[in-house]
């Protein structure tokens, strides 16, 4: 891997995460902008319920990706996860943000698709041998033995992304992340997707996918060096210019 991959894909890991601001006055806001958002939702105001599906649909799709057969039938699953929002809208209490009891409806619907499919047939155990098992970062870019073993053989490096050159390979680069962030297993996805795509805190995700922090956060890591090793692929790949 040369040092203008590794700095291309460092700055694709930084777009993941950066820009975020703390999570305690993310959450704030959050809540805020729910509180006013549900009362005009329960209004009946259409401007209200257009702002929520922009918000979020995108992302449901994504997800519910996931747990169905292919697109379209991700789609079917999100518009019956409208109309139950919508239905539903009354009864919701507020025990949990609005966006997590959307996500968990989504979740609920997409895997009863799902298994109507028998797309998920002994799925659990496939998909927790493919996040537990593999190796986060290729043993390959650490030293094996001698004083330095365990430490970084190429470490990621800073970078200039001033030039027309670096400036093409991140745009491909974007191109190769959202390809594998498509692949991932599901349990990776979904934690990217909340956590660096849409920016979901730490407790919320938690909250929607039913995990612990440890386990969000080994998803994470583990989901965020495949998408890094992808992109390294992809532009280790790329003819040299000229």
């Amino acid at each position: 891997m040369n040092v203008e991959t590794s700095a291309v894909t460092e700055s694709v890991s930084h777009r993941m995460v950066a820009g975020r601001k703390p999570e305690l006055s993310q959450s704030a806001a959050v809540a805020n902008g729910e509180v006013a958002l549900l009362a005009r939702l329960r209004q009946g105001n259409e401007g209200a319920f257009d702002e929520l599906v922009t918000r979020h649909h995108s992302a449901l799709i994504r997800m519910a990706m996931g747990y169905v057969a292919d697109r379209e039938v991700a789609e079917e699953v999100v518009q019956d996860t409208w109309m139950v929002v919508i239905e539903g809208l009354g009864q919701f209490e507020g025990r949990s943000s609005l966006r997590t009891w959307i996500f968990g409806i989504m979740i609920h619907k997409a895997k009863d698709r799902g298994v109507r499919e028998k797309r998920h047939t002994n799925f659990s155990s496939f998909e927790s041998a493919d996040d537990e098992g593999d190796e986060a970062i290729d043993p390959s870019r650490f030293h094996q033995s001698g004083e330095w073993a365990g430490h970084w053989a190429f470490p990621p490096q800073p970078w200039d992304d001033q030039t027309p050159e670096k400036l093409l390979a991140s745009q491909q680069a974007v191109t190769a992340m959202n390809r594998a962030i498509e692949a991932l297993p599901r349990t990776l996805k979904d934690v990217l997707i909340l956590r660096d795509v849409e920016g979901v805190e730490t407790k919320e995700v938690c909250d929607i996918l039913k995990i612990t922090e440890t386990n969000l956060y080994v998803r994470l890591h583990r989901a965020r060096e495949r998408v890094r090793q992808a992109v390294e692929t992809h532009l280790e790949r790329r003819p040299s210019a000229v």
